[in-house]
C-alpha cells in the first residue's frame, strides 16, 4: 500500500532471474546465493507452474497424481540410491559419503532393538536374580552404544574434513549417528557398500 511500485517489466526480469536460479539443484546445505523474490513474482511463478485448467476437480487430480509419480520415483530413488530423486536431506556428495562410511563398518547400535527386546524379556521374569542380570546387560549396552558413537564421530569427522575440506558439512556427523540406530537392511537409502568395504 504505501511501499514503491514497480513496473511490469522490472517484475518479468526478476521472474526470469529466480526461475533461471531455480533451474538449477542447489546443494541443501549451501547459501541461496540470491535474494528472495517478491511476493508477487513469487504468486506469479507458482502460478505458471501449475496451469490451472479452471475445474478444481481436475486440478486437484491432477496434482494427486503429480505427487503420487513424485513418491514413487523417491521410493525408488531410496531403494537403489538414485542422487536425483533423492529427499533434500540425502542429497549430496556428502551425505552419500557418511552413508557409506556408515554403512561399510559395524556399530553397536544397530543391534539396539533386538538387543532391547531379549532384555525387556528377561527384566519380566519374577527373579530378582535375572531382574539384575537384564539391568547390567541395559547398562552395558547403552555404555557401549555411547563409547562406539564417540569413537565414530572423531573417525566421521576426520574422513569429512580430509575428503570434503572446502564443502559444506553441517549436520553430516548427526546424519550418520542416526543412520548407526537403524538395522542395515532397514536402512534408506539402501546401504550402496558391502561391511568392510572402504567407501
Amino acid at each position: 500500500m504505501f511501499g514503491s511500485r514497480s513496473s511490469k517489466e522490472e517484475k518479468a526480469a526478476a521472474a526470469d532471474k529466480v526461475s533461471a536460479d531455480l533451474s538449477q539443484p542447489r546443494d541443501p546445505q549451501a547459501p541461496k546465493g540470491r535474494p528472495t523474490p517478491k511476493r508477487a513474482v513469487a504468486q506469479s511463478q507458482r502460478k505458471a507452474v501449475v496451469a490451472s485448467t479452471g475445474n478444481r476437480k481436475e486440478d486437484a487430480k491432477r496434482a494427486r497424481e503429480r505427487r503420487r509419480a513424485e513418491m514413487a520415483k523417491q521410493r525408488e530413488a531410496l531403494a537403489n540410491g538414485d542422487e536425483r530423486y533423492l529427499p533434500a536431506r540425502d542429497k549430496g556428495p556428502v551425505r552419500r559419503f557418511v552413508r557409506d562410511f556408515v554403512d561399510s563398518r559395524f556399530s553397536v547400535a544397530e543391534m539396539f532393538l533386538p538387543l532391547a527386546v531379549v532384555i525387556l524379556v528377561l527384566s519380566m521374569v519374577r527373579q530378582p536374580a535375572i531382574q539384575n542380570i537384564a539391568l547390567l546387560l541395559w547398562l552395558g549396552v547403552i555404555a557401549l552404544i555411547i563409547l562406539d558413537s564417540i569413537g565414530l564421530v572423531f573417525r566421521l569427522r576426520k574422513a569429512l574434513n580430509t575428503r570434503f575440506p572446502n564443502e559444506p558439512r553441517r549436520g553430516a556427523v548427526a546424519y550418520g549417528l542416526m543412520r548407526t540406530l537403524q538395522m542395515r537392511r532397514l536402512r534408506l537409502p539402501k546401504p550402496q557398500v558391502k561391511r568392510g568395504e572402504r567407501p
